[in-house]
């Protein structure tokens, strides 16, 4: 980016101000550029006026269907356009978009609606079976709650989806309710008692990743006015929504896709010239894979964001030399909502002494180690990673508690083992709750080990997480049969079919006569994966 570049963008940007919302900076964008492409969403191009226009229409039916400030809805389908115009439009009236997981199971699912207590669903035509089933179950749950649907997608006559939806309502600016200090995103994320909590994230959140961002001054973490940034994280984790916010805040295009497959993401990277894209490290892996990939797909890529999953040297090393492009790793997690350290293109030299680090304190964030005490270990000795960002969750959705374990002084308990160096680098070693990273998916051991050992032929389960090449972890079950009964690893894979999402179901099951446990009677998974570790960069 060059000097008169970089002035006008920070013109255009200093409109953003700190009193503005969601909307507003839409609003502000189509004004100022409506023919602007704001989001590519598979084949289809939305400009910045197409979108001013569908949130806006989006709050006027959110309000003609009674929901209001604090109410909940629920997004279930593949990543498009319109989950970003529902967010958005929500923004207005102050209303609560719950993006669901659609791997996740009916039963899963079932749990989050009657949690989050939504009065509207969304579902697109993929999700519309498993969405049918969890309502089923949620209406068993919860007899009093009611759930209107809402397809995303027309149906053969022309009656229902989201477009007729909205076709009664008009497009005009309509009145804003909220504030930038009200939730506008519910992220569900599982904890280690297995049962999901809903993350409550407001509009400032949101903005503080742009903030940080532009105010840094560093010309490889501020997007360019001509960026096509394609994010393949998908809109229900908080990364990914979290870089299409950023995007779409700072007036750029931001590709998207449905679902991530690697003949997908290289399509979109060859057809829209994408010049940075954010990914979990298998994503990279697996687009190198596919067949017919060369150098010459990625001679626009200039930046490669990743992060959500650990990164053995080896493959970074492979992706680095493939891509041919800068590459930025950022650490954070859906409580932080930014990023809270990361590791720049500057860092990113083969035998670097910190490659294998998560970087520095992100900007506006902070970073300490400490022991079971509370109290701040010296550099390179291992304890809980604890992280004070700019703008963390409001807290988790109606578990008072659990907020008050996780959010201390306005510090996020992570959860994550590492130390510090002596310059301020982060080591992650582990994860203090044994949590498994699939793929960019985390899953908790005691949720699939509840599940597991419902069985009845199943006395006791741990599962950890092994090394895997594709997904960097798969799960592994070690489970301890009931005396008298048998039972097979297919019997179990059947039976977690339709109660475990297809992530988090073990890829093996081995029985063992007893669990390791240690002399409170906890389970010792060190012992159970150290065999699998051993040799690897990740060894415990």
């Amino acid at each position: 980016m060059d000097t008169v570049e970089r002035m006008v963008m920070q013109t255009e940007l200093k409109k953003v101000a700190t009193s503005e919302t969601l909307s507003s900076v839409i609003g502000a964008h189509a004004a100022g550029r409506p023919d602007a492409i704001a989001l590519i969403s598979g084949d289809r191009e939305i400009d910045y006026r197409a979108l001013h226009r569908a949130v806006n229409k989006v709050a006027h039916a959110l309000t003609a269907a009674g929901i209001g400030r604090g109410d909940h809805i629920a997004y279930l389908g593949r990543d498009s356009e319109q989950l970003y115009e529902l967010v958005i439009g929500s923004s207005i009236v102050g209303a609560i978009v719950v993006p669901i997981n659609w791997r996740l199971t009916p039963t899963e699912i079932a749990h989050i609606l009657t949690d989050s207590q939504c009065g509207l669903l969304f579902a697109d035509a993929a999700a519309a079976d498993i969405g049918a089933a969890a309502l089923a179950r949620a209406t068993r749950m919860h007899e009093a709650q009611q759930v209107t649907v809402i397809g995303m997608d027309a149906t053969e006559d022309g009656g229902g989806g989201f477009t007729n939806w909205l076709a009664p309502h008009p497009d005009t600016t309509p009145p804003v309710r909220a504030t930038r200090a009200d939730p506008v995103l519910q992220m569900y994320t599982s904890g280690t008692t297995g049962a999901s909590k809903g993350v409550m994230v407001a509009q400032e959140s949101l903005f503080a990743v742009w903030d940080i961002t532009f105010s840094s001054g560093w010309d490889w973490l501020v997007p360019r006015p001509d960026d096509r940034a394609f994010v393949a994280i998908p809109g229900f984790h908080i990364a990914g929504h979290a870089w299409v916010m950023q995007g779409l805040i700072a007036g750029i295009t931001i590709a998207i896709i449905p679902e991530f497959t690697p003949g997908a993401a290289l399509s979109t990277i060859r057809k829209h010239r994408i010049t940075t894209m954010t990914a979990v490290p298998v994503m990279l892996a697996l687009i190198l894979t596919e067949p017919g990939v060369t150098g010459a797909d990625f001679d626009l890529l200039r930046q490669i964001s990743y992060g959500g999953s650990p990164i053995p040297e080896s493959m970074l090393m492979h992706c680095m030399e493939k891509f041919q492009c800068e590459f930025v790793q950022f650490y954070g997690m859906t409580e932080t909502v930014t990023p809270v350290s990361f590791l720049p293109p500057s860092e990113h030299v083969a035998g670097g002494a910190r490659l294998r680090s998560a970087g520095r304190p992100y900007p506006g964030c902070e970073i300490a180690v400490i022991d079971d005490s509370g109290e701040p270990l010296p550099p390179r000795q291992v304890g809980e990673i604890v992280v004070r960002p700019p703008a963390p969750m409001l807290g988790y959705w109606n578990r008072p508690e659990a907020t008050a374990t996780t959010l201390v002084d306005g510090y996020v308990h992570s959860g994550d083992a590492g130390w510090l160096d002596e310059q301020g680098y982060l080591f992650v070693s582990d994860r203090i709750n044994d949590m498994i990273i699939v793929g960019g998916e985390n899953v908790y051991p005691a949720e699939v080990e509840n599940t597991i050992t419902s069985h009845p032929a199943v006395q006791d389960a741990a599962v950890v997480g092994i090394p895997d090449e594709r997904w960097g972890e798969a799960v592994h079950a070690f489970i301890v049969v009931r005396p008298g009964q048998t039972v097979t690893g297919r019997e179990l894979s059947l039976y977690l079919r339709d109660k475990v999402a297809a992530f988090k179901r073990p890829q093996r099951f081995d029985v063992i006569a007893s669990l390791p446990r240690n002399a409170s009677g906890k389970i010792l998974r060190r012992e159970l994966r150290r065999k699998f570790w051993e040799g690897r960069e990740r060894a415990d």
